[in-house]
C-alpha cells in the first residue's frame, strides 16, 4: 500500500441535543474520539446514530451542544468547508466517469493541482490502481465500496464517516471489505467513525464501540469489555445474546453477591456486578454455560447450577449447536455448544442442569424489560 499522506484529528462532541419537530433525535451526548482511532457508534434503526453522524458532517445542526475536531470549534462551519468525508452504504459512483475520473472529480471541482495523480495515488492506496480506466458498472460491488473510499481518502480529510458502507455488500464480501477497511484505516492514520447497526462488524473493526440507545449512549469501551461487562439489559442483549435472571440479593459478602431466583442460588463475583443490594439481575452468554445430561453438578462458590430442565429445541449454526432448554420456575435459557464433530446432545427431550463459572456471570445496572429477558 501506499505511505500515510495525512494524519487524524480529535472530535469532541459536547451537550449534543437534537430536536425534531414531534421528538428528540438524541437526547445528551457528550463523546472524544482520539485522533488515529476507529471508532463505532453502534444501535438500532431510530436510535441517533444516524443523525450523530450528520451533525458531525454539518449535514444537520445540534440543537444544542458543540463540534469540535482537532481543537478547532466546526459547530456553524458549512460541510464543505470541513475536514470531514463520509463513504454512504450507496456509492453514488458515476457512471458515465471512468473509475479515476471519479475519484478526481471533487479535487477538480476545487482546483486542486494535478487531480489525476492525486486520484491515481488514492486508487493505489484501495489496490485499484489497475482498474483507474475501467467505468463503476464493470466492477465488483466491494470494488465500488473501494473507489467511493478513495474518493472520500484523496481529499486527505482529518476525519472519515462511514455510514453503513458495507451494508449493501454478501456476507463474505463483507467480511473482506471489514479486513481491508481496518488495514487502510492504519495505514493512512485517519480518525474513522464508523456508524453501523451491524454488531460484528463493529466489534471486528473498532478500537472502541459505542452502543446507542434512544438519543444516548449506554455504553462505550472496547470491543471485548463491552460484550465481557455489559452493564445494562440492553447493551447485553444487543451485544450478543445473553441469560438473564433476576432475583433479589441473599448473600453479599467482600467477594461476592448471590441472588435467590425462584429457590436457585446464583452468583456474580463483586466486581463484575454493577448493583450489590435490592432486586438485580445477573447473566451469562450462553457460550460460557454448559449442559450435563447425566446429573447435576454440585453448586459452589466457584460454579452456578441451574435445572433440570428439558431440550426443547436445537439448531445447527456450523461453528456450534445452540440448545434451547426450558427449566421450570426459571424460563429458558439458551446454550452455545462448539462443534467439534460430537454434540453433547442430539435430541430433543433430553433432561439436563446448566452450570457456568461465577467468574463468567456479570450483574446490570438495571432489570430488563420483558423483551429483553
Amino acid at each position: 500500500m501506499a505511505q500515510a499522506t495525512s494524519s487524524g484529528a480529535d472530535l469532541d462532541l459536547r451537550g449534543i441535543r437534537k430536536e425534531f419537530p414531534g421528538f428528540t433525535a438524541i437526547e445528551e451526548l457528550d463523546l472524544h474520539i482520539p485522533a488515529g482511532q476507529f471508532f463505532a457508534l453502534l444501535g438500532p434503526s431510530g436510535c441517533g446514530k444516524t443523525t450523530t453522524l450528520r451533525i458531525v458532517a454539518g449535514l444537520d445542526s445540534p440543537t444544542v451542544g458543540t463540534v469540535s475536531l482537532g481543537g478547532k470549534d466546526i459547530t456553524a462551519t458549512k460541510p464543505h468547508e470541513r475536514a470531514v468525508n463520509t463513504v454512504f452504504q450507496s456509492y453514488a459512483l458515476f457512471p458515465h466517469m471512468t473509475v479515476l475520473d471519479n475519484v478526481a472529480f471533487g479535487l477538480r471541482q476545487r482546483k486542486i493541482a494535478d487531480p489525476l495523480k492525486l486520484a491515481q495515488d488514492a486508487l493505489n492506496l484501495v489496490e485499484l490502481g489497475h482498474l483507474a480506466q475501467r467505468r463503476p458498472q464493470q466492477l465488483s460491488g466491494g470494488q465500488q465500496q473501494r473507489v467511493a473510499l478513495a474518493r472520500a481518502l484523496v481529499n486527505r480529510p482529518s476525519l472519515l464517516l462511514l455510514d453503513e458502507p458495507l451494508g449493501a455488500l454478501d456476507l463474505k464480501l463483507r467480511r473482506q471489505m471489514q479486513i481491508e477497511l481496518k488495514a487502510i484505516q492504519i495505514e493512512v492514520g485517519l480518525t474513522f467513525l464508523h456508524v453501523t447497526h451491524d454488531q460484528e462488524e463493529a466489534m471486528d473493526m473498532a478500537d472502541t464501540v459505542a452502543v446507542m440507545n434512544k438519543g444516548r449512549i449506554e455504553q462505550m469501551g472496547a470491543p471485548e469489555a463491552l460484550y465481557d461487562r455489559p452493564k445494562t439489559a440492553f447493551v447485553s442483549k444487543f451485544l450478543g445474546q445473553s441469560n438473564l435472571f433476576v432475583g433479589a440479593v441473599v448473600e453479599e459478602n467482600s467477594n461476592s453477591v448471590s441472588i435467590d431466583v425462584n429457590g436457585h442460588k446464583l452468583t456474580v463475583p463483586k466486581a463484575r456486578a454493577e448493583k450489590h443490594s435490592g432486586k438485580i439481575a445477573i447473566g451469562v452468554r450462553p457460550e460460557k454455560a454448559n449442559f450435563h445430561e447425566d446429573g447435576a453438578p454440585t453448586a459452589s462458590s466457584d460454579l452456578n447450577v441451574i435445572g433440570p430442565g428439558e431440550i426443547i429445541d436445537i439448531r445447527f449454526t456450523g461453528v456450534s449447536n445452540q440448545y434451547l432448554i426450558e427449566i421450570p420456575n426459571l424460563g429458558q435459557v439458551t446454550v452455545f455448544a462448539q462443534n467439534i464433530g460430537k454434540s453433547p446432545v442430539t435430541e430433543l427431550g433430553a433432561k439436563v442442569w446448566v452450570s457456568w463459572k461465577v467468574d463468567h456471570a456479570f450483574g446490570l445496572a438495571d432489570l430488563p424489560t420483558s423483551s429483553e429477558k
